[in-house]
């Protein structure tokens, strides 16, 4: 059985919340449909310390430039305060470098304006903070605004900071990480706080 690599991007002023859910259940094995199958590796702009916003100290395991996308079976970008300028655009640009080698990325708060301004929003249906988030120079997709937690269009994933569930929920079904009734009770159980829902989930262990 070959593992297949998520890659999580990590950088200065990354927000802990946003990917959480998505990150340790992808490599928590508990619930998977096929376990061990996953892994997930961190990457950063260079190999050097990156701090979170909640102060965490994070060492990438790799550095961008050595990131393939045929190395690869996702990459996901949190939101982070450094979107807010070009710091992070190199990752943008590898984003459109996955989605061209049809790898999927998932973007989530901040992360949705770099993949809006690389053109990766032009032409699929995606949702951001608010519309008003992507009125960036290279953006021309406003017409595909969908005013919803997570979205998924092809091989985009795009979410609001406020929904990291929804946004977990995304990427699990474009894994195909869980079977279709395990993923519906770990929604209910993490994002609805319904705790029949665990007697669902334990069941199929």
């Amino acid at each position: 059985m070959s593992r297949k690599t998520v890659h999580a991007a990590v950088y200065d002023s990354l927000a802990d919340w946003e990917a959480g859910a998505a990150l340790a259940n992808i490599a928590d094995t508990s619930w998977h449909r096929e376990p061990g199958v996953f892994e997930v590796r961190t990457v950063g702009l260079t190999a050097e310390p990156i701090t979170t916003m909640g102060r965490f100290r994070v060492t990438p395991e790799l550095a961008l430039a050595d990131l393939d996308p045929a190395d690869s079976a996702m990459l996901i970008l949190p939101g982070a305060d450094l979107w807010s300028g070009e710091a992070l655009m190199p990752f943008a640009e590898t984003a459109k470098r996955f989605v061209e080698a049809g790898v999927p990325v998932a973007g989530i708060c901040g992360a949705t304006t770099g993949l809006a301004r690389v053109g990766l929003l032009d032409d699929r249906a995606h949702t951001s903070n608010a519309s008003e988030a992507l009125a960036l120079p290279g953006y021309s997709g406003a017409a595909h605004y969908v005013d919803a937690p997570a979205v998924t269009d092809r091989d985009v994933i795009t979410a609001n900071a406020m929904s990291p569930f929804e946004f977990a929920r995304e990427i699990f079904a474009r894994l195909d990480l869980f079977d279709p009734p395990v993923l519906d009770a770990w929604f209910q159980l993490f994002a609805h706080k319904d705790a029949s829902a665990y007697a669902a989930l334990t069941a199929t262990e």
